[in-house]
């Protein structure tokens, strides 16, 4: 009896491994892509805001605005990939943003910038939710949580990249044009060439997979229905109820919260940094980049642990907690820029560090086509965050000249976030 339990041992482990080799670099680098172009802006407008005469109420309305179009195709995007194709659906949204991204760099206007930033949230709207209902694809549910911190690891990553090269191209004056125009053109370009080999590269569902043997795509098939059973099993859900659902709506809170803090902090930290330290453009392009780089192993350890003991709710909530303590120590103490990057870099941190866990929980308690339209309603409704979060931080500076207000939105926003989290009612993960 020992041996066929070690054989199904084996072919499991053998199975995510060969999975994770394949599936998650690509949409990892995706991810990367998608984020630079959704926080190019912050560095941007190091140099934009002078350029153009743009307020910082003008800058934070700005690149909030983009979380407004996110919230109108965030449900159809999730949707299209489970009852379509995920791979054509990431493909053509990867295609229209790209080149959406690039004529941002051609803007002149407000109301321009305004108007290219609402369509950029609208074409990459469906693209996360997209792929967080293509992970529930591929990785049982006890398994997701460490691969959505995989996958959403891209985020600090990129930040990491995109800090330098940010830095480099904003000294470029190329054909005339400014720096802060050619980092927003060339970093969408990727967009274009990626959205092209997704539809050469990526499998829908692991019955199409015929880069697995037949024992591992037999072995996953049966996991991956035997999952989705135990979700609807004794509860079939309609799509409308799941949507209603109080948990689903919690999930939304949580994630609002987050968004607040995550792009509050994310779009406005170079600028907060430049100005409190009067620091150059390069170097503070370059420190901006720490937070990002300490939070990748925290989140990915987060993840793990959330997954080894099959606890989600307080592993989404805590780290939301510490951040908002950083944040109100930020608020409260007159900071220089060692003990600001500290504290940025433990925000940064209690903020990444719950998304794993976060995103694993609908596909614990829905069936397929239910979690991915709640999935979608989650990411929109949540993203809002990320407009409250970089408008209210320009608005509040424009008003008293100093970021404190924009800091307590900050704070406020984490604690409702991890509130929300724990109040999700749902059962442990099986280990």
């Amino acid at each position: 009896m020992a041996q066929p339990a070690v054989a199904r041992s084996d072919l499991s482990e053998r199975t995510r491994r060969h999975v994770t080799r394949r599936v998650m670099p690509f949409l990892f680098l995706l991810y990367i892509i998608a984020y630079v172009d959704r926080i190019n802006v912050g560095f941007a407008g190091l140099q934009m805001t002078g350029d153009l005469g743009f307020s910082d109420a003008v800058f934070g309305f700005g690149s909030g605005i983009f979380f407004v179009g996110y919230v109108l195709l965030g449900i159809p995007g999730a949707v299209l990939v489970e009852k379509w194709s995920a791979r054509k659906a990431i493909a053509a949204t990867m295609l229209v943003w790209g080149c959406v991204a690039s004529s941002t760099g051609f803007i002149h206007t407000a109301q321009q910038f305004y108007a290219m930033r609402f369509a950029l949230g609208v074409t990459e709207a469906g693209f996360f939710p997209g792929l967080i209902t293509y992970l529930g694809h591929w990785y049982r549910p006890q398994d997701r949580a460490k691969a959505v911190a995989m996958f959403m690891a891209a985020i600090p990553v990129s930040k990491t990249i995109a800090a330098p090269l940010s830095a480099f191209l904003m000294q470029a004056h190329w054909l005339g044009l400014a720096g802060w125009r050619w980092l927003l053109i060339l970093e969408g370009a990727p967009a274009v060439v990626f959205g092209v080999v997704t539809w050469l590269y990526l499998t829908d569902r692991p019955h199409q997979a015929r880069w697995l043997p037949p024992d591992e795509r037999t072995w996953l098939i049966g996991e991956i229905e035997t999952a989705e059973t135990r979700a609807t099993a004794g509860q079939p859900m309609p799509l409308l109820r799941a949507l209603c659902h109080r948990d689903v709506l919690l999930l939304c809170g949580a994630y609002f919260g987050g968004t607040v803090g995550d792009y509050g902090l994310g779009l406005w930290l170079p600028i907060m940094l430049q100005r409190l330290g009067h620091l150059t453009i390069f170097r503070t392009a370059l420190l901006s980049a720490i937070p990002a780089v300490v939070s990748v192993p925290v989140m990915l350890a987060g993840a793990w642990h959330s997954d080894r003991t099959g606890e989600r709710r307080w592993h989404a909530a805590l780290p939301r907690w510490i951040a908002g303590v950083a944040l109100a120590w930020l608020a409260l103490e007159a900071a220089g820029v060692p003990l600001a990057l500290v504290l940025f870099t433990i925000a940064t941190c209690g903020i990444m560090a719950s998304y794993g866990s976060l995103w694993a929980m609908p596909t614990s308690f829905l069936g397929a086509a239910a979690a991915a339209a709640s999935i979608g309603m989650i990411n929109s409704f949540g993203n809002l965050g990320g407009f409250a979060g970089p408008y209210l931080i320009g608005w509040f500076s424009n008003r008293t000249g100093a970021f404190s207000g924009g800091t307590w939105t900050m704070v406020a926003g984490l604690f409702f976030s991890g509130l929300c989290a724990v109040l999700v009612r749902m059962r442990a993960a099986r280990r």
